[in-house]
């Protein structure tokens, strides 16, 4: 077996195609398109190369047939948020063969050596963890769209090679309409909240709108970076600039009427994002979207083939956590879903073991845990002590009181 560095066209081409042999025959995978995972790589494309690197590699067989791919990359900023340097890995894929596996993990390691990294998170994106995050361990399904799908095996290669669970990432699903295409409606208590908290003086609630794109990215944004610098310690802010071309990029699937903002006195303080499920298309593109399949594309949308929803991201202010404002934010959700029955399932993901006020929330509204994934922590620096991402949190409130 041969490691060979991404460099060359055919080489680009291997690493991108690889997938499409490996799931030929496994109807839940979806094959992402081809110039969205060169994008990963493109330091035109994609801004974490302003404060990181990537380095990717195929894994050719003795008749020089491709079997496997990795990569790795380090993300400065995430990597300063963590207790010891870390870098992360991940675009794996691989035959069922240990030694094909751990002969791709040894090379990722090997780099971050060379990089002075102590520890490795995987497998992740070079990115936001929206996309491309966690190793599914349970709920073989279709993905949704940004979901990883990956082989049932891969989970004994990452922990015989001694990866250990950082945390688990949980996709919640609730069903949107019954089998006689009947509205399902959110609990009774939901419902009481929300109404109740729709009437009370000062609250509002909007949904986005293409034409005043630029006052709801900075409402986004102000709300997101107030509630996550508290909770995430790899806290990233968001720009609003990256937001608003990534908002562009997704005008062709956005439907504006499922992406809802609260408000109290007119400043935010809560947004909640849906998209539909765009791998309900992509399943049948092989990845490639050239002039017929764009035609293809707009017929699908007109048809509402896409019928699944994905929660992409969402956020509440601390002032206003614990207030119901999630409640009313769902309810305002149920009004459209009313009228757009097309909508069939909603997808809740994914939620970290570590967010259990989320949980609860998910819970609350009806939703059933669906899929587990697993983002792995692999300790470099052997000194070092094993600890959840949960346990970091915790010491650290406890530190903070």
């Amino acid at each position: 077996m041969k490691i060979v560095e991404v460099i060359k066209k055919d080489d680009k081409k291997e690493f991108i195609d690889f997938p499409k042999k490996l799931y030929s025959t496994d109807p839940y995978w979806v094959c992402q398109l081809d110039s969205g995972i060169e994008s990963v790589f493109d330091f035109l494309k994609n801004h974490t190369f302003k404060h990181g690197e990537a380095i990717r590699w195929i894994l050719k067989d003795d008749n020089g047939l491709t079997i496997g791919r990795i990569a790795a990359f380090i993300d400065n900023v995430r990597s300063d948020a963590n207790n010891q340097p870390t870098g992360g890995i991940g675009f794996f894929e691989v035959i069922e063969n240990r030694d094909a596996a751990f002969m791709l993990f040894d090379k990722a390691i090997e780099w971050q050596i060379s990089h002075n990294m102590q520890a490795v998170d995987a497998p992740i994106n070079f990115g936001e963890n929206d996309n491309n995050w966690g190793l599914l361990v349970d709920g073989f399904m279709q993905p949704g769209i940004g979901m990883p799908y990956n082989k049932k095996y891969y989970r004994s290669f990452f922990e015989e090679y001694g990866f250990q669970n950082y945390f688990e990432q949980y996709s919640y699903h609730r069903d949107v309409r019954d089998k006689n295409n009947k509205i399902v409606q959110f609990p009774e208590r939901i419902m009481k909240i929300a109404e109740w908290l729709t009437k009370r003086p000062g609250y509002s609630f909007h949904h986005f709108e293409f034409r005043n794109k630029a006052k709801y990215v900075n409402d986004i944004v102000e709300i997101y970076n107030s509630t996550w610098s508290v909770f995430k310690e790899d806290f990233t802010p968001l720009d609003p600039v990256i937001l608003e071309e990534s908002l562009e990029k997704a005008k062709q699937i956005i439907d504006e009427k499922l992406i809802w903002f609260a408000y109290f006195k007119d400043k935010p303080i809560a947004f909640f994002v849906l998209f539909p499920d765009l791998n309900q298309i992509l399943k049948h593109f092989n990845g490639r979207l050239h002039f017929w399949n764009m035609i293809r594309f707009v017929y699908y949308k007109l048809t509402h083939k896409m019928t699944r929803m994905r929660a992409l991201v969402g956020g509440v202010h601390p002032t206003h956590q614990n207030s119901g404002v999630e409640s009313a934010i769902f309810f305002q959700l149920y009004k459209v879903f009313k009228k757009k029955p097309w909508f069939k399932e909603l997808e809740l993901s994914w939620v970290g073991d570590f967010n259990s006020r989320m949980i609860a929330i998910y819970e609350a509204i009806g939703a059933k845990k669906a899929k587990t994934h697993i983002t792995y922590r692999y300790l470099i620096n052997k000194k070092l002590s094993f600890i959840r991402y949960k346990d970091e949190l915790s010491d650290k409130q406890i530190h903070k009181k």
